[in-house]
């Protein structure tokens, strides 16, 4: 069965065709931590003036490279309010879904963005408070009335076969929605795109995407199925530093800040419930 993961690495292949290659998180290099002591982070990151932070660089709308060759999305700009928070320089430290584990627990880096919260991963590092969500929702034209899953009713949804998109859908969707299955997340989105379905299921981050690049399909967020939401990942053994990194979250989402981001980077506001 799929799981949050197979969603969001569903993303990577939908973006390679959209021109935006994704990668999201991977258990790379999860034994790997170390469990000797070492210096405190925090204290590191004050003698050092410099806070080094991985994120991804080809997962928009949370990290790309832009016009001007500089990285920017929603994760760059959660690592310059972390950054300034802890009154050090942001060093953004590329990773991978494959390597950016090892780069944690080896100390290339101080912490990571775009991390979800899973059990396997709870064994072997920290996550700090949620700052960002991801979630599958059912996106259609905003001259379509639909609000909750009664009024699937008589429509048409795209969703990648066998993905979490399509179990989450299936399973509360009336008898009468018309569920149109495709052999990758590319064919459902082009058929919502071309107007052979009505509704599709997508994670936020492509949703996101679209709402961008395709303004003349005038398409929303109707309504959210499932929510795996995006922590930062540090390594086990340091509270003040997972204590920082909390109160900065918890600051930018009660002055904000954390909304205006999502608003930028997403176009819907952070969730209530986040």
């Amino acid at each position: 069965m799929n799981h949050p993961q197979v969603a969001r690495n569903s993303t990577r292949r939908v973006f390679a065709t959209l021109a935006a290659t994704l990668a999201f998180t991977g258990l790379g290099a999860l034994c790997a931590f170390p469990s000797a002591a070492h210096a405190d982070a925090l204290d590191n990151i004050a003698k050092s003036g410099t806070v080094r932070i991985g994120v991804f660089e080809d997962y928009p709308p949370f990290g790309s490279i832009g016009p001007d060759m500089k990285p920017m999305g929603y994760d760059i700009d959660v690592a310059n309010l972390i950054g300034k928070a802890l009154n050090a320089k942001v060093e953004l430290v590329q990773v991978t879904g494959d390597n950016r584990m090892a780069y944690l627990a080896d100390h290339k880096a101080d912490m990571l963005l775009s991390v979800g919260q899973t059990p396997e991963r709870e064994k072997v590092i920290d996550f700090s408070q949620p700052y960002a969500p991801y979630y599958l929702a059912v996106f259609g034209p905003k001259t379509l009335p639909v609000k909750n899953a009664a009024d699937l009713a008589g429509k048409s949804i795209s969703v990648a076969r066998g993905t979490l998109e399509d179990l989450s859908v299936t399973k509360i969707a009336p008898p009468t929605a018309n569920i149109k299955r495709f052999d990758d997340p590319n064919g459902a989105i082009s058929a919502f795109l071309s107007g052979q379905v009505q509704l599709m299921v997508v994670g936020n981050d492509v949703g996101a995407t679209i709402l961008a690049r395709h303004p003349a399909n005038d398409p929303e967020q109707k309504f959210s199925l499932f929510s795996s939401p995006d922590h930062v990942g540090l390594n086990k053994n340091e509270p003040r530093l997972k204590q920082k990194v909390d109160e900065t979250i918890a600051k930018a989402r009660k002055d904000g800040t954390m909304n205006a981001i999502s608003q930028k980077w997403l176009r819907a506001p952070l969730p209530a419930d986040l």
